[in-house]
């Protein structure tokens, strides 16, 4: 009878430990502020970089109406160039898949390419598309303007017939500002999540549990960078994960001269959301670097940056167009590949060990 007492004070005892462990927060022990890291990442970089996205999306919609209103060069330059410059912007908030932005799938309803241009030109045709259903999230947001505003024809004039003597010429017109309305209204919405209510929710979750935002935002920092960076701009068309190289599947396809300065700007703000460098600022603030100095591994924020150094030095070597690139001299992409991949294993791998955090995503392609 003792026996039996003795073995459960000792289960309740490990059951007790247990749980005490887990609302304690997944086994941190540092004293590192987390919190002051979320607020600076929150007030410095993501909530400035989704006000600058809104602003430059309106501009977009704006510019998308007045050449629908005058289909004509000076109003398509114009388009183009908004579209660019919002599309640049876009570089800066698709790591930060964290709050309403994961709840609503904002991302894939913004930056899905290469785009579906069956579903895009049926979408035209119908009229009454739900631009917001999954089917559609290849034929919307940047990589269906895309589309819409350089891939329509073999020349500007041929894009600006379509939108001019084609007989589904306003079809075409009501699709584009329905797509550039779009955009702006789910950029909206995940912007006035941030600063109404989510913004404490998210400075506040500082525990080391597989749900903080703490734990979420690293690894979507890291899953944007191996993913979003190193295999959709770079591996995927270069074909490291393929057989032969895909071309056809580098982002701003039609646009042919977008894709490295839209990778060298997502590279930037892997970088400075590392170093804690505010966005359109030069205000540094406490960040992944901060962290890891606090952690006595300096040695890791400087092997780490040097990797970022690296690869931009083999972005630097790149055409302006991805998809030249590849067809001309693969090799250069496949280099740049390597030099992202060897980051990567540094934050996937070095990083995540140093700040006590699990990997949460699964992952087919074996660092």
């Amino acid at each position: 009878m003792i026996k039996r007492i003795l073995v459960l004070i000792v289960a309740l005892s490990f059951v007790v430990s247990c749980s005490e462990s887990d609302d304690s927060g997944g086994g941190s022990t540092d004293n590192f502020d987390r919190g002051a890291m979320l607020t600076f990442l929150a007030d410095n970089i993501i909530i400035p970089a989704y006000q600058d996205l809104d602003s430059k999306l309106l501009t977009l919609e704006l510019s998308a109406f007045e050449f629908s209103a005058a289909p004509n060069q000076t109003n398509l330059d114009i388009l183009r160039a908004d579209w660019l410059d919002a599309y640049i912007t876009w570089q800066h908030v698709e790591m930060f898949n964290i709050g309403k932005a994961e709840e609503t799938l904002y991302h894939f309803q913004m930056n899905i390419y290469p785009a579906n241009t069956s579903d895009i030109e049926n979408n035209v045709a119908s009229g009454t598309a739900d631009l917001t259903h999954p089917n559609n999230n290849d034929a919307v947001g940047f990589p269906a303007l895309d589309y819409l505003i350089y891939g329509l024809g073999d020349t500007d004039q041929a894009i600006l017939d379509t939108y001019t003597t084609h007989p589904d010429a306003p079809k075409y017109h009501a699709h584009l500002n329905a797509l550039a309305m779009q955009m702006r209204s789910i950029t909206q919405t995940v912007l006035n999540d941030w600063t109404t209510s989510y913004r404490s929710e998210f400075i506040g979750s500082t525990a080391n549990t597989a749900t903080s935002a703490t734990n979420k935002l690293v690894n979507d920092y890291i899953y944007y960078f191996e993913k979003g960076l190193r295999a959709n701009k770079i591996g995927i068309p270069a074909g490291n994960f393929s057989v032969i190289p895909l071309p056809e599947t580098v982002e701003a396809l039609y646009s042919k001269e977008a894709s490295k300065v839209l990778a060298q700007e997502a590279l930037t703000a892997a970088i400075d959301v590392f170093n804690g460098k505010a966005y359109n600022s030069t205000t540094t603030g406490i960040s992944y670097s901060s962290y890891l100095s606090f952690l006595n591994r300096d040695d890791l924020v400087t092997a780490i940056n040097d990797q970022f150094q690296e690869s931009e030095d083999k972005m630097e070597l790149l055409s302006d167009s991805f998809y030249d690139q590849v067809n001309a001299d693969n090799t250069k992409m496949t280099q740049t590949y390597d030099a992202l991949q060897a980051a990567v294993v540094l934050l996937k791998v070095d990083m995540l060990q140093a700040f006590n955090i699990s990997v949460d995503y699964i992952d087919g392609d074996g660092d």
